[in-house]
């Protein structure tokens, strides 16, 4: 008889089922993990509610292929090893890159694997199930990195999202005279703003409707904190910037209405980083940046080689983690965990522990 395991299984928007499923093997090259944590994404809340951008209009255009196990903010220790794999052992903790590259497409072969043309993020598709699961199976093509024996489980859960928000501020590009704003201060945004502090701009803004979530944005670094519920954003920060405005914009909220936000608040010639991911298709008045302020629009995708520098950066101490993991829940109290992430006050990141 083979083996099973406890899994939360997707099967169709609002359909989530924590059930037995099938333990998977390791095959050469493989590495099979004992999941001891996993963060929830707003893309899996999204996913849950059957988002567009996950589950498409139809099957055409379908990104995710249920049935599936969803999670990708994982970390776990190896209990089994395929043939051929060298550089662990049994008993290593490690956390896995969140793609599953193909390393036959252009971008792969060019180095550029986040931009994979298979675009394979684990718990989207069949063939690479995610971590919200007792175990999760490896591919031979998977970045895997070591986790310091020293990490708790809040940090090592953390390297994922703060390696997206890490690859967010370099594409900002920060200069030492920019006013920065960091817009959604969820675990990611607040994340973001310690590390773009440590680019030493002129100043960081941070933004969220949250009452508790505008204070871990100024614990992590923001010099100013607004929220858009009690004042105009826009006009706040140009008072703060001699009616200029910010240099960058970096939108972390998957909110319609930041973006605008963040189009009027830019000075000429300013930077937008988009990070976060909408439910649904936005809508916004274009002409801002061409034909008014010339501005960069940029996007930011997955994690692009930041693990190792955010590794690093926990262990020394320069990139926060305090509280930013707000409730940890068992797998089976998934549920409870879903509402938690969606629909709390105080929840900043949410983890499922096997």
């Amino acid at each position: 008889m083979s083996k099973t395991m406890k899994a939360l299984v997707s099967y169709a928007p609002f359909d989530n089922r924590y059930e037995e499923y099938p333990m998977p093997g390791v095959s050469e090259g493989e590495i099979l993990l004992k999941v001891k944590g996993c963060g929830i994404c707003a893309g899996d809340i999204k996913s849950y509610h059957g988002g567009i951008r996950i589950w498409g209009t139809s099957e055409e255009n379908r990104y995710i292929e249920a049935p599936c196990i969803g999670g990708h903010e994982f970390y776990g220790e190896i209990t089994e090893l395929g043939a051929g794999v060298t550089d662990f052992q049994i008993g290593d903790t490690v956390v896995a890159e969140q793609i599953v590259p193909c390393n036959e497409c252009e971008f792969c072969k060019r180095g550029i694997y986040w931009m994979c043309s298979r675009s394979a993020v684990f718990g989207f598709k069949q063939y690479a199930n995610g971590g919200f699961a007792e175990y999760v199976k490896l591919d031979r093509n998977c970045l895997v990195h070591k986790v310091p024996a020293d990490f708790t489980t809040a940090q090592a859960v953390l390297i994922e999202p703060i390696a997206c928000g890490m690859h967010a501020v370099e594409k900002a590009e920060i200069a030492h005279s920019d006013v920065v704003v960091i817009a959604g201060l969820g675990a990611i945004g607040c994340s973001m703003v310690n590390l773009a502090s440590l680019a030493l701009p002129k100043m960081v803004i941070g933004i969220d409707v949250r009452p508790n979530r505008l204070e871990m944005g100024k614990e992590y670094g923001a010099d100013v904190i607004l929220n858009p519920m009690e004042c105009d954003v826009a006009a706040e920060i140009k008072k703060l910037t001699d009616g200029l405005g910010c240099d960058v914009y970096i939108e972390a909220s998957g909110s319609q209405a930041s973006v605008s936000q963040g189009l009027s608040a830019l000075k000429n010639l300013g930077r937008y980083v988009q990070m976060g991911v909408f439910a649904d298709e936005v809508k916004a008045d274009w002409n801002v940046i061409g034909d008014g302020k010339e501005l960069q629009v940029i996007g930011s995708h997955l994690s692009a080689r930041t693990y190792q520098a955010v590794i690093k950066g926990i262990k020394s101490g320069f990139i926060k983690t305090e509280g930013l993991i707000s409730h940890s829940f068992l797998l089976k109290d998934w549920e409870k965990a879903f509402e938690t992430a969606e629909k709390v006050e105080d929840a900043m990141k949410v983890m499922l522990v096997p």
